[in-house]
């Protein structure tokens, strides 16, 4: 099962019944909003015991095309790296 904002934000309204489905989205939303803008300064995100979100920073560089073999500059770029706790990690992999 895929982990959709709909399907969580259910979920959540169902275990918490005194909250309000749109102050759980609104809640959501800012979540979000303030990981996004945080990797976007380059800061680590984490939840601890759960996950964590790096921002890595990929130096400019010359590529090279595999089709023609022509040299294209390759500008620098940021990509996130994600990493599992060790905890759920090894809930993960436990055997049923």
């Amino acid at each position: 099962m895929a982990a959709v904002k709909s399907h969580l934000i259910k979920e959540l309204a169902k275990s918490y019944p005194n909250f309000l489905k749109k102050d759980l989205i609104k809640l959501f939303d800012i979540a979000f909003y303030e990981m996004q803008e945080s990797l976007r300064r380059g800061e680590r995100v984490e939840l601890r015991e759960v996950f964590s979100f790096e921002a890595k920073t990929q130096k400019a560089r010359i590529s090279r095309n595999p089709r023609t073999n022509e040299k294209v500059n390759t500008p620098e770029k940021k990509s996130i790296l994600f990493k599992v706790s060790k905890e759920w990690t090894k809930i993960i992999n436990e055997k049923e």
